[in-house]
């Protein structure tokens, strides 16, 4: 197998829609010729809200009470505020840098909104949301939140920039992120010149998203503003070099190796799981949460 990974395909920001009416997002996978669900394992989903100004409101803006089972929701602020409620009795906020990392697990009620006085001002807002599926063994396990500020991420230097460790660890920096499976959460920036390069294990699945800026891959395919870089699973490293600067979000992961039955809000292994989930969401089984 050759050393550097060859690039699948740059996909282009799919057109957007809102979720709910607080998040401008564009929806990468599943879906968007990611027909295996496998595909990105085990990352599940990403939503990215690229750079988008809302207007001032008096009334937040944003996604109201809903569950989830089965899986994990990660929200990474680039610009803007995100206040974050759950029936687990969780609550914080997050703004530039900062990262929310719940694990819905058996079964939680949420809702995020904007920042009371951030929405009142109105403003940039710009971020991303990954949904990280959880192994059989642990997907009925009790809710969890991690509130991760931006001076809790470890930083590496760079020739040229930063790699911000949310998750997993970059030459023997960990990340402050509590996993159920190894994963690999970076956000790096690149200065002009600056030069990116990481080994990951050849079974991982990964992908980079361009923030801002663009980057080069070998100098030779450039990757520009919110795109996704998508590697084939054929080398064990990866690197990017940007003339002019870039900020980019790097995930991998191992995948697993298990079924997957999802719809709506539950990821799990069966339908039956699936059902079972509904049943209990119906049943009150998620707890309550205040519109």
């Amino acid at each position: 197998m050759q050393e550097f990974r060859t690039i699948e395909k740059i996909i282009p920001p799919p057109k957007p829609h809102m979720v709910g009416d607080g998040f401008r997002v564009h929806h990468f996978f599943p879906g968007n010729g990611f027909n295996d669900l496998h595909r990105m394992s085990p990352f599940f989903m990403l939503d990215y809200n690229s750079k988008f100004e809302f207007s001032p409101s008096e009334n937040p803006r944003g996604v109201g009470v809903h569950p989830h089972r089965g899986f994990e929701t990660v929200s990474i602020s680039f610009q803007g505020k995100i206040a974050h409620h759950d029936s687990a009795g969780n609550h914080g906020i997050i703004q530039d840098g900062d990262v929310q990392w719940m694990t819905a697990g058996s079964g939680v009620l949420h809702k995020e909104y904007h920042e009371k006085e951030f929405s009142k001002q109105g403003g940039i807002f710009h971020m991303a949301q990954l949904w990280v599926n959880l192994p059989a063994q642990f997907k009925m396990t009790t809710p969890r939140y991690q509130e991760i500020t931006k001076s809790d991420i470890a930083i590496y230097p760079l020739n040229g920039g930063i790699v911000e460790i949310i998750a997993g660890e970059y030459q023997g920096v960990k990340g402050p992120a509590k996993t159920f499976s190894p994963v690999l959460l970076y956000k790096i920036t690149l200065q002009a010149g600056g030069i990116f390069e990481t080994t990951i294990e050849e079974s991982f699945n990964c992908c980079m998203l361009i923030i801002e800026g663009e980057a080069s891959y070998f100098s030779e395919e450039l990757a520009t503003q919110d795109h996704l870089v998508l590697f084939k699973n054929d080398g064990h490293k990866v690197q990017f070099i940007s003339k002019s600067g870039a900020t980019m979000l790097f995930m991998a992961g191992e995948p697993i190796h298990e079924p997957i039955a999802a719809y709506g809000p539950f990821v799990m292994n069966t339908e039956a799981e699936i059902q079972e989930a509904f049943l209990d969401f119906r049943n009150g089984k998620f707890g309550y949460l205040d519109e």
